[in-house]
């Protein structure tokens, strides 16, 4: 299994950045583009990292927000799967700003075979979209800074992950974490039947050394996981912490990741 950082919110030495995610993920011969950041970057830098990702197995969208799927606009072609509510109209609960997506639901299905699914869907052997995960911890997605056009709290349930299947267990992948990474983990093992979680990589949304990022640090431990890669909307008092109890490196555009 591959995992090239064609997006993230740190630049490599010959890639640039801006604040957003998108994967380029190799597993069991198949290919995943795992979200498209905000404008045409994961182009350029896949371009300079020698990959070619206008055409793959699947395009998966994490949610709904336009740091993560307004790139798409810059695609037509292949299957994109997401959530069916990935495409409400959402703001910054403060500043009114909207953060959801640019193209519509009708835009996506013009320009993609558009799956949409709440449910958990196996894209191929070894490989899950989770669809819509439970929100069941006491310290995760308790509290939300975005709304709906309509005003009320947006929790973004939207939100999913990837869940592969490994020799050593489940590798997970994130777009932002808003339904908590315990929450995501925990449904990650009961879709795939696996108990041992080997590694995850993505946003965590933590933001604060606070009970939420130390129970979840407390959990990766207590679960042996190996390979562990906060990154994206991982702020600094939290992967200060994550460095210092795993010893991790910050994620770069342009690094390529080998499990």
């Amino acid at each position: 299994m591959k995992i090239s950082i064609l997006v993230d919110n740190t630049p490599g030495l010959t890639t640039k950045a801006e604040f957003g995610l998108s994967y380029f993920i190799e597993h069991s011969n198949h290919t995943i583009l795992f979200d498209a950041a905000q404008t045409d970057l994961f182009l350029a830098n896949a371009k300079i990292m020698g990959l070619d990702v206008t055409y793959t197995d699947y395009i998966v969208l994490s949610h709904g927000h336009f740091d993560h799927g307004d790139g798409l606009e810059n695609l037509d072609g292949g299957t994109l799967v997401c959530h069916p509510g990935s495409f409400a109209k959402r703001y910054g609960k403060n500043s009114n700003r909207y953060i959801g997506l640019k193209l519509s639901r009708d835009d996506m299905a013009n320009r993609f075979n558009l799956i949409e699914t709440d449910k958990p869907f196996n894209l191929f052997d070894g490989a899950y979209f989770l669809g819509e995960i439970p929100r069941l911890s006491e310290f995760e997605s308790q509290t939300t800074p975005f709304a709906f056009d309509d005003e009320t709290p947006d929790f973004v349930m939207d939100d999913s992950a990837l869940a592969f299947t490994t020799e050593k267990g489940l590798f997970v992948v994130t777009g932002c974490g808003h339904a908590g990474i315990i929450n995501t983990l925990e449904y990650a093992k009961a879709v795939t039947g696996i108990d041992k979680i080997y590694g995850i990589i993505g946003g965590f949304h933590l933001k604060e050394n606070n009970r939420q990022t130390k129970e979840t640090i407390a959990y990766l431990k207590a679960n042996s996981v190996e390979r562990i890669y906060p990154s994206h909307c991982t702020a600094l008092p939290a992967l200060a912490a994550f460095h210092k109890e795993f010893s991790i490196s910050q994620i770069k555009t342009g690094e390529v990741i080998n499990l």
